[in-house]
């Protein structure tokens, strides 16, 4: 307990700076005198350390002065957070960073932590991709991720739904959600930052521009903002619709954000255990799509407009497996 306290005064006066004995006491929760008796210590251990009285005084380390407890590369640095997800870490190019970053921690642990580390290393895995569906590992991943750490403008050819068009951007971070890359980034000349979908890129040049980025943006409060307001505005239509015990199931298994209604939201007579359920769609093809997978284990309700789409689709599906 002693030792990794030590450590931690040592890596937050290394953060910080100068700090009073107080500040670390509060710090480490524990009372000023114990921190004048480890400073005492980390200075007979030979670690550059003193104090300055007064007002404005604290404790310091030598100028310059760092414990290198890990010798961590600049790569590894940058692969020390994705050491939990090492798909993500090779698609990126850094897959024997985020190894030896890896190894270099585990050096720096104290003994008796090791084997505890080992043990969540060896029980925990984390697998961003969802259930039947394939990674997506863009051409221009690496080359996005480079031009996102170097804080550079890149020239990229953008294949949208609206077509392919060029545009110099200025990449302000890299988004791994459900196994597919996405590029947050502005347009030059404009405040507004949107969202890329890295497969969509057909060609990327890495500039030697630099560029300034927003003050105090947050990347994780962005995209998470950014993505309520899409299925906000994707989620333009609803249905109603009873579902079996199976079709519960079903909703339940793959996170459908359905709503489970009251039964007197309708009059329609249910077998039982049905149960009624209100249905965010994009489009009423999209409905058609989504409930012709639930097959009779769901039935609709409303609204008429999907009710006749969903019957004229039956009837073409009717009619293409006719005998004959």
């Amino acid at each position: 307990m002693q030792a990794s306290r030590l450590l931690s005064i040592m890596m937050l006066l290394q953060a910080r700076g100068r700090m009073s004995a107080s500040a670390l006491a509060q710090a480490l929760e524990v009372s000023v005198r114990t921190i004048l008796r480890d400073v005492d210590e980390l200075s007979a251990a030979g670690v550059p350390i003193w104090g300055d009285r007064g007002r404005n005084g604290g404790f310091q380390l030598k100028e310059g002065w760092s414990t290198q407890l890990t010798g961590l590369t600049e790569l590894e640095v940058q692969a020390l957070f994705l050491a939990g997800l090492p798909s993500a870490a090779t698609e990126l190019g850094l897959g024997a960073a985020a190894t030896s970053a890896r190894l270099k921690m585990m050096a720096a642990l104290p003994i008796e932590w090791r084997d505890q580390a080992n043990t969540v290393a060896s029980r925990l895995h984390i697998d961003p991709v969802d259930w039947y569906r394939s990674a997506e590992t863009p051409h221009a991943l690496q080359e996005a991720a480079s031009a996102v750490w170097g804080g550079v403008r890149i020239h990229v050819q953008y294949q949208s739904w609206r077509g392919l068009s060029k545009r110099e951007l200025e990449p302000l971070g890299l988004v791994l959600k459900a196994g597919t890359w996405y590029l947050v980034a502005r347009t030059l000349g404009k405040t507004t930052i949107l969202t890329f979908r890295l497969a969509n890129i057909q060609s990327l040049e890495r500039t030697q521009k630099r560029f300034k980025r927003p003050a105090r943006f947050d990347l994780a409060q962005h995209w998470h903002a950014s993505t309520q307001r899409f299925e906000a505005e994707l989620y333009k239509h609803s249905a109603l619709i009873a579902a079996s015990p199976r079709a519960q199931t079903w909703l339940a298994n793959g996170r459908v954000n359905a709503v489970a209604l009251p039964q007197a939201t309708s009059s329609e007579r249910l077998p039982a255990g049905w149960q009624i359920f209100f249905l965010p769609i994009e489009s009423i093809e999209h409905g058609v799509r989504q409930l012709l997978g639930f097959g009779a284990e769901v039935k609709l309700l409303d609204p008429p407009a999907l009710h006749a789409a969903l019957q004229q689709e039956l009837l073409r599906l009717n009619a293409l497996y006719q005998p004959g």
